[in-house]
């Protein structure tokens, strides 16, 4: 079915479970690139705001407010098996690229569990993902592991690029 030459054809449910799958499929472009393809008049249907809301949340990494809306839009959510595992895995993602050392509650808020489903979740990442749990003041701290986005130690070195000097006997060509 062609969206853009038959859209009275277009089955919206079918639609929406494409773009609730699309979310899963962060980080990667799915979700925009789908958008293109929906008319604008059908993206302004109730379900298909919804999803654009939860994008966003998702993009700028706000997760609680995905969750809570998560939470009020569940009947579009729960046709699509692992939606909430798929996120998780997102949101980890995003937490590995920003930090290091990350309170459990920043790591709750994130995933949106708490209590023994999050200690079982990070039980999970202890033995295979290569976490660290520690006590500081009573408090719980994940260890991630290092990559160069969160450790500036294991950056790519600049000799990658092109050395300033190169660059500045060009400016006087380009005048």
């Amino acid at each position: 079915m062609d969206l853009q030459f038959e859209p009275e054809r277009m089955s919206t449910q079918i639609v929406a479970r494409i773009l609730v799958k699309a979310l899963m499929a962060m980080p990667a472009p799915d979700f925009s690139l789908c958008l293109f393809l929906i008319p604008e008049r059908v993206q302004m249907e109730e379900q298909f705001k919804t999803l654009i809301v939860l994008s966003h949340y998702l993009e700028t990494a706000r997760f609680r407010q995905f969750w809570d809306e998560a939470a009020r839009s569940r009947h579009l959510l729960e046709v699509v098996p692992g939606f909430e595992q798929a996120i998780q895995a997102y949101a980890i993602h995003v937490l590995s690229l920003t930090y290091r050392t990350l309170p459990r509650s920043i790591l709750a808020e994130a995933i949106n569990t708490e209590g023994l489903s999050l200690d079982k979740f990070l039980e999970h990442h202890v033995t295979n993902s290569g976490w660290v749990v520690e006590k500081n003041q009573g408090k719980q701290l994940i260890i991630l592991p290092s990559n160069e986005f969160n450790n500036p130690e294991l950056k790519k070195s600049a000799s990658d690029g092109v050395p300033l000097e190169h660059i500045a006997r060009i400016f006087p060509i380009l005048g």
